[in-house]
């Protein structure tokens, strides 16, 4: 359950990551929310975000045991508290943006995700 709402919830991330990534105006729910459209260099790290994400999609989705993959538990299990880990200070960061949407938005979307990736790691 934890791991399917957890990729649900980084599922919905990645697809903001997306968008943003190939120039659509929600850039104020990310990176700080200062640019309605990401500039060409946030872009770029924003793509890289992108691969990320579905790696800790899938992680979390194989430790949850929803989907199987041919790697090893505990890598994957590690992926997952690193990511739990990183939504957990990503909710930090969304607390201190300026930008209300990135604040009011995505820092419940990340404390959730967060719990839902410890969740799956060690229960």
């Amino acid at each position: 359950m934890f791991s399917i709402v957890g990729a649900m919830i980084f599922g919905m991330m990645t697809v903001l990551t997306l968008l943003v990534t190939v120039g659509l105006p929600l850039g104020e729910f990310t990176m700080g929310g200062k640019h309605k459209v990401l500039p060409i260099q946030m872009r770029f790290a924003s793509g890289s975000a992108f691969i990320f994400q579905i790696i800790a999609i899938l992680s979390v989705l194989y430790v949850g045991e929803i989907i199987s993959l041919s790697i090893p538990f505990s890598l994957a299990r590690g992926v997952c508290i690193f990511f739990g880990f990183y939504l957990l200070l990503n909710t930090g960061m969304n607390l201190m943006s300026f930008s209300k949407k990135e604040k009011y938005v995505m820092t419940p979307l990340a404390l959730i995700g967060s719990i839902c990736f410890f969740a799956t790691a060690f229960l």
